[in-house]
Formats: C-alpha cells, sequence, structure tokens
C-alpha cells in the first residue's frame, strides 16, 4: 500500500491553510479520552482453520451497487480438530450457507451478526482433513461504515465509480482489501496470516474489461450482453490482495522475458500509459537481481482507478493506482511523478505478497520495505544523490509527524488502521538503510533472500527477519532491533569540536529528552586537504562521548555521520569555512545540503555554490533559496540564473530560473518569455507566462485564456490564479477542471480556499453546487484525523458561499451549502 502523498505531512500543511482562512477559528475537537485499547495486546490471529482454495462467481447490479456473489472454500483444521467455522463477512445479505459432499449441498446452521458468520460444521475435522463450504450472498458495500486511515481513506471493500454514468467520470468497479476489507465482498478469514489460491468468474457487460489476480485462463459470451471471465490464481496469497476491477480501459501490453506485463488504462492515456509504467520490467530485472529471488507470480498488470481511496495497492499480480498516477506526455517531460509509487508496489510483491507480516503490528515487514524500493530503485535508474534526496525527504516526513513515541513494531494500538503511518513506512525505510549501511550490501541482500525462501507463500513477523540477519552476518543483532524495531525516538545529537595540541576533539551528547540512549555505529571522516580524508569507525552510545583523532595539522573538516545514514536530529556546530569544505569535497546529497542550508540561513553568498551541483534537486533548492533570501540580486548570480534558464538540462530547474527572472518585471526577458512560453515543459511554460504577465499586466487575462485549452501542473496554476482575478462566468469550467484535475497536493489544499473564494462571486447556482461538492470530494478523500484541522477554513469559506446564495434568493443552495460540515 503506498499512501497518499504527502499524507504524514499533510497536519501540517493543513493547519497552515486553515489559520490562513481562518485566524480566530479554534479546534473544538475534544480531546481523545479512550485509552483502553493501550491495555490491550495486538497479538496475531489465532488460527483454528486454514484457509486452503477460495472460489468466486459474481456479477454486478449497477443501479443498486450491490454484488450477487457464490462462493466454494476449502478449509482444513489448522491444528486441533473443530467443529466449527468463523468467517469475516461485513453487511452481507446471507441467502445460503451449506457444505459440499460430492455433487450434493447439505445446509448448514449458522449465525451472523452483520460482522462474522458463525457456521455449525456437520461433524467434527481433523488437521490435513478438506472441507468446502458454499455460500450465496448479497454483497452491499454501501451499507458498510469502517473507518479509514491515513494511508486508506475509505474501507468498504468494493467500489462502484460512475455505475450509472450521470456524470463524465469513468465508470469502474474496483476493490480495496487492506486492512481487512475484503470481506465486504467475499466470505472469508479475513486476516494477513491466511494464506490461498483462487479462482474468480466475473460476470460484466461485454463492452468492460475485467482484471483480477493470477491469468485470465476463459471467457464465455452470455446471450444477455454481458460476458463471464474467469480468473485463476495457482499461488497463495493473502485475502486482503484479492482484487477486482471492471471498465472499459485500453490494455497496453508489456513484458518481462515471458512474463505478461500490462498497463490498464483509460483510452486517452494508451499512447502514453509506457511512459509511464514503463519502467515496470526494469524494476522487476533489477529486484530480482539484488534479491537473488526471481519474481515469482505468473504476471503483473496495473490498472488506475478513479476516486481511489488510497495511493496504490499491491494486490497481488493487479496493481491498482489512483488516478494521479495519470499524466500526459508534456506533464511527463517535467519527470514522472508516479515512479517512487511503482516501484513501491512492485516491491510489495516480494515483501507483503510472496511473504506478509503476520498481524498488523508487524506491518514493517510490508511497508518499510516496500517503502526503502524507492530508495533502491532511484539509487540505481537515477543515481545515489536522487536516493539520498528521498531519504532526507522521507526522514523529515517522519520527523514532521510528531510519532516519537511509537515503535516500529506496535503490539498497541488503537485501530489496525493506525499502524499505517510515518512510523511504519517512513522510519522504517530509513531504518532499513541504516542497517545496510551497518552489515554491508552483501550481507543485507543475502539476508533478504534468505529471509524470502525461509517464508515464501507464508507469514512473518519481525523477529524472524532478524534470525535471518544473524545467521547471514555471524552477529547478534538483538540491540539493532530492540532499539530500533522494538523501542520507539531517534537521537538528537549536538556536535562540537575543538583543535588542540595536535588532536582534534568531536564531542558528541545526546539530548534527546526520552531519556533513552542509543547505540550508534557512526563513521568519521577527518579531512587534511582538499578531498584528502582518513575514515574512523566509533560508536555513540552514552550521553556524552568524546573521540580523539591525532592530526598533523587543524583538521579542514571533520564531517560526523559521514555516510549520512542516521535516522537522528543533529545540531552540528561546525564553522562557517568548515561548512565550505563540506559542500566542496564530502560527497554525499546530504552533506552538500546540509551546507547550502547553512548558507541560506546566514545569507552567505557561498549559497550559489549550489548553481552550479551537479544533481538538479540541489541547483533547484538553490534557487529557492535564492528566490526567498531575494539573494538572486548578487553580482554574478543573476548572471548564472540567466545561463540556468536557457541552458539547464532539468526543466524544474530551468522554470524555476525563469520564474526568479519573471519577478524582476524586465523587458529585456520579454524575447526569453515569449520563447519559452510554448515549452512542451508545463513548468517552463507556466512560469514564462508569468514572466509575460508582469510585463504586460493589462493583457495578463488574454494571455491566460490563449493558454487555458491545455494548461496543467505549473502552467495551469499560472493560468487559473490569473484569471481567478477578473473571472467571469465563462470562466467556470476551466477553474472547476483545473481543481478537479490538480493532485492531492499543498497546491490543492491552497487551490481550494482560492477556488471557494471565487465561488462566493459566482451567480449560476448549479455552477456553485458542482463546484461546492467538488471542494467537499477533495476534502473527504482526506484521511479523517487531519480534517479537523482543515475543516474550520472550510466552513468560514462556505458561509460566505451560503450567504452569498441566500442573498440571491437561493436559500435552498444556501441551507445546502450550511449544512455540509454540520
Amino acid at each position: 500500500m503506498k499512501k497518499i502523498s504527502l499524507a504524514f505531512l499533510f497536519f501540517a500543511i493543513i493547519a497552515t491553510a486553515s489559520a490562513q482562512q481562518n485566524n480566530d477559528a479554534t479546534d473544538t475537537a475534544s480531546a481523545q479520552t479512550d485509552t483502553a485499547w493501550q491495555h490491550v495486546y495486538r497479538a496475531s490471529y489465532p488460527k483454528i482453520n486454514d484457509l486452503v482454495h477460495t472460489k468466486l462467481a459474481v456479477s454486478f447490479d449497477y443501479n443498486k451497487q450491490w454484488m450477487y456473489g457464490q462462493e466454494w472454500v476449502t478449509l482444513q483444521p489448522h491444528f486441533y480438530p473443530t467443529d466449527s467455522l468463523t468467517l469475516d463477512a461485513k453487511g452481507m445479505e446471507i441467502k445460503e450457507i451449506a457444505i459440499i459432499k460430492g455433487k450434493s449441498k447439505v445446509p448448514l446452521k449458522y449465525s451472523y451478526d452483520s460482522l462474522q458468520l458463525r457456521i455449525t460444521l456437520d461433524k467434527s475435522y481433523q488437521q490435513g482433513e478438506e472441507y468446502t463450504v458454499y455460500l450465496n450472498y448479497i454483497s452491499k458495500p454501501n451499507e458498510v461504515k469502517e473507518q479509514g486511515s491515513a494511508a486508506i481513506t475509505d474501507a468498504k471493500g468494493l467500489y462502484f465509480i460512475n455505475p450509472l454514468g450521470k456524470t463524465n467520470e469513468h465508470i469502474e468497479i474496483w476493490t480495496q482489501g487492506e486492512t481487512e476489507s475484503n470481506s465486504v465482498w467475499f466470505p472469508t478469514i479475513d486476516k494477513p496470516d491466511q494464506k490461498t489460491t483462487q479462482e474468480i468468474s466475473m460476470t460484466v457487460p461485454a463492452k468492460y474489461v475485467t482484471l483480477s489476480n493470477g491469468l485470465l485462463v476463459n471467457q464465455k459470451k452470455n446471450a444477455d450482453g454481458t460476458r463471464t471471465d474467469d480468473w485463476k490464481m495457482d499461488l497463495p496469497n493473502a485475502p486482503y490482495l484479492f482484487f477486482m476491477g471492471v471498465g472499459d480501459y485500453a490494455i497496453v501490453k508489456d513484458s518481462y522475458k515471458n512474463i505478461p506485463v500490462d498497463y490498464y488504462v483509460e483510452k486517452e492515456y494508451a499512447p502514453v500509459a509506457k511512459k509511464i509504467f514503463g519502467e515496470t520490467p526494469a524494476m522487476i530485472g533489477f529486484f530480482s537481481k539484488i534479491l537473488d529471488y526471481p519474481y515469482a507470480w505468473p504476471k503483473y498488470d496495473q490498472i488506475v482507478g478513479r476516486e481511489y481511496v488510497s495511493g496504490a495497492m499491491e494486490n497481488t499480480t493487479a496493481t491498482l493506482h489512483q488516478d494521479g498516477a495519470y499524466q500526459n506526455a508534456r506533464q511527463l517531460v517535467d519527470g514522472n511523478v508516479w515512479e517512487d509509487d511503482i516501484s513501491h508496489e512492485l516491491f510489495h510483491h516480494w515483501f507483503g505478497d510472496l511473504v506478509t507480516c503476520e498481524s498488523w503490528s508487524n506491518l514493517t515487514l510490508n511497508e518499510s520495505f516496500a517503502n526503502y524500493s524507492e530508495y533502491l530503485w532511484r539509487e540505481y535508474r537515477h543515481g545515489k544523490d536522487a536516493a539520498d534526496e528521498l531519504n532526507y525527504t522521507d526522514m523529515q516526513g517522519y520527523l514532521l509527524s510528531g510519532s516519537e513515541d511509537k515503535d516500529l513494531v506496535r503490539f498497541y494500538y488503537k485501530n489496525r488502521e493506525d499502524m499505517f503511518d510515518a512510523v511504519s513506512y517512513n522510519k522504517g525505510g530509513r531504518i532499513l538503510n541504516m542497517l545496510r549501511n551497518y552489515v554491508g550490501d552483501a550481507a543485507f541482500f543475502k539476508a533478504l533472500n534468505e529471509y524470502l525462501n525461509l517464508y515464501k507463500f507464508k507469514s512473518a513477523e519481525a523477529q524472524q527477519l532478524r534470525l535471518a540477519f544473524e545467521d547471514v552476518t555471524g552477529q547478534d543483532l538483538n540491540w539493532f532491533w530492540n532499539q530500533w524495531y522494538y523501542g520507539s525516538g531517534q537521537p538528537t545529537l549536538d556536535i562540537n569540536y575543538d583543535y588542540n595540541n595536535g588532536k582534534e576533539r568531536v564531542i558528541v551528547n545526546q539530548t534527546q529528552n526520552t531519556g533513552k540512549i542509543f547505540k550508534l555505529p557512526v563513521a568519521i571522516d577527518v579531512y587534511s586537504q582538499g578531498a584528502n580524508k582518513k575514515r574512523y569507525k566509533v560508536w555513540l552510545q552514552n550521553p556524552a562521548d568524546t573521540f580523539y583523532f591525532a592530526t598533523a595539522q587543524k583538521p579542514s573538516l571533520v564531517n560526523v555521520d559521514a555516510d549520512k545514514v542516521l535516522l537522528a536530529i543533529k545540531h552540528d556546530h561546525k564553522t562557517a569555512d568548515e561548512f565550505e569544505q563540506q559542500y566542496k569535497y564530502a560527497p554525499n546529497y546530504l552533506d552538500r545540503r546540509e551546507a547550502l542550508a547553512y548558507f541560506a540561513k546566514n545569507k552567505m553568498s557561498q549559497l550559489s555554490l549550489g548553481l552550479n551541483d551537479k544533481y538538479s534537486g540541489l541547483r533547484l533548492l538553490t534557487l529557492e533559496n535564492l528566490d526567498n533570501t531575494k539573494g538572486y540580486s548578487a553580482p554574478g548570480v543573476l548572471t548564472t540564473i540567466e545561463q540556468m534558464a536557457t541552458k539547464d538540462p532539468d526543466k524544474k530547474v530551468q522554470a524555476k530560473a525563469i520564474e526568479i527572472l519573471a519577478k524582476l518585471a524586465d523587458k529585456k526577458y520579454q524575447p526569453l518569455f515569449e520563447k519559452y512560453v510554448n515549452d512542451s515543459s508545463y513548468s517552463v511554460s507556466g512560469a514564462a507566462l508569468e514572466g509575460l504577465a508582469n510585463l504586460q499586466p493589462e493583457e495578463a487575462y488574454s494571455l491566460a485564456k490563449k493558454y487555458s485549452n491545455d494548461a496543467l501542473g505549473k502552467l495551469g496554476d499560472v493560468v487559473s490564479t490569473i484569471i481567478m482575478k477578473t473571472a467571469s462566468p465563462e470562466d467556470f469550467d476551466f477553474l472547476l477542471n483545473h481543481f478537479k484535475n490538480l493532485p492531492l497536493s499543498e497546491e490543492k489544499i491552497k487551490d481550494a480556499f482560492t477556488f471557494a473564494k471565487y465561488l462566493a462571486t459566482v451567480k449560476n447556482a448549479a455552477n456553485v453546487k458542482a463546484g461546492v461538492d467538488e471542494i467537499m470530494k477533495f476534502r473527504n478523500q482526506i484521511p479523517e484525523q487531519y480534517r479537523g484541522f482543515l475543516d474550520p477554513g472550510f466552513k468560514q469559506a462556505f458561509s460566505k458561499i451560503s450567504t452569498a446564495q441566500k442573498v440571491d434568493g437561493n436559500t435552498d443552495l444556501s441551507n445546502y451549502i450550511n449544512g455540509l460540515l454540520k
């Protein structure tokens, strides 16, 4: 499962957005008083019966948004004899339950509380004795109310999107099983420590295609205009990984060796499907190689779903992505924003699908690995700087999440959905990076290979991962697991230096206020001249550790955490000269970023060093810092920015350079803006349009209208901002579609309030309702626990829209808007 983008930073962004809208608003939500969960140990679910095989035959009622299902589920006792069976089955109408005896069905007694079926079997079954239960039922997903999480905003299992075709939205059906929501559409033991093979027969309108786990083994046209597709998976996987997708999709064919790799996209995206997903075969090859474990499944398909309740989901052989994956050719010029997600879900097919966490407490075995796979792929395909940038961003996501009191393996939580947080994802990925650095690449990947081979098609817990690492390395790693897997928080390091009598002294204090002292293996590089350095490996394990290094002269730089892998908050008391040395000679992304941050904070001219950095991400960061500090007016800096505006190979860097020039409103740049306003990159085009609008403010509206027909990304933001200032009624459709097409991001949060302000000026009641409904749709996509930060601002904005409608005599609409957030 890939979380919704920025889910773990939303609280900070939302707080800012709400403050801007309503400085006087206060959070009236009462403090949580329910603490009983703190005493409930979340054990792995007991195994009384084991799933063996699940066979389903389903059809769909688009009018009622129901699914008609028949199921033949084969099980066997796990160990002890049993004469009963409990199946998870949420919100269903049960028609029939029977035991299969040869070709006959023998009715069984059962009770049902709308969540679980408790079935009395026809006899007591022994270990190894299989039996098959038949169920006839109706799934009614809209009648199920389940709480979502930061990663999954809804949990009703089966979703009908625009089923009656009343809007222009793509008509689809898709399912979302994690954590335990697939039991909304088929009765099962909906726990991660169960595994089952499967067959699913889907009867759908013949104009639609279907997708499920495994291989499509048969298709049959029916006389009523429907078609039945039979999908079969011969390898066992957990029930939450079962998937169904239905819709009018184009299927773009690809492959890795002899394994089908197909992309299911709306037809308009078929020409760019391989540009979006086309790295997938290379990813399969790369992950298979580094793990020394070939991709285990018979195919790998990917499908995009509208209104999807998360970022993406690793359904075995049938990954589902949210519509943020859709990008047109011009968007892709700026880079594929979905590449990390693609690698994340694919890696789950080793960590999560092949070997599954035995309980949600051990979710790290799924999500931390998938998170870290993004680093591994970036490192391989785009270089170490790109990977380290992601490492830094994810680390900040964790540090800003307020999760310091949460263990990585967590046996106490209020709701299993709470496990999908910045600890299981961001922190867990950084812990794996530290572990890799400590044991070395060869041991790290050898241990992963051993773990996969030991527990393939089974479930596992974090201690079993430790044992695999200990077996490979020959070391006792309980200290690492106890500290990072079964402990919480992170160190705060205060680092000081002095030189005296031929000795460099390094003092590192652990200043975290938790009372816990971390044991940290650390590399310290001592530089003498230029890039010449000597490495020392030391351990931090006391409240204060002091190290002495004999040197003939004062080092030009001492670089603590030289590999830049520590998950820690660091206060590093280097001088300006030392940071300059660090930027020039220390090799890592974070070495240079730390130096640039110091230069920016202190408004030093050395910040301009970053304009020539080898990595585009740091060139962009430098431009952003120069923009924030108005440092672009320094001698020579503006000349470099002018060169970057025409010659930088990275489109986002080029766009930022043009954006800075645009702010100067200097007519000498008009030919530059006119040249690049038609660039294939939305970022470059948008920055250039901004420049033209600043030079010709009286022509800004007409310029924006001119480029509004194909305006996404930065260009869309600029066009929308200009039009919003003097918007006319005919601009509504553009502004609505612009807002609707924005990905879930900080930008969309800001745009929501701007759009709401515009709606207060719109007279057409139907347009106002459509706009308000779109804002509410976006609001409902935000994880529930973060909405409280946004809602005060939305209430204030909606109140103004409601008042305007009341003044215009639209009382019903006014009351409708007022009631949305009651």
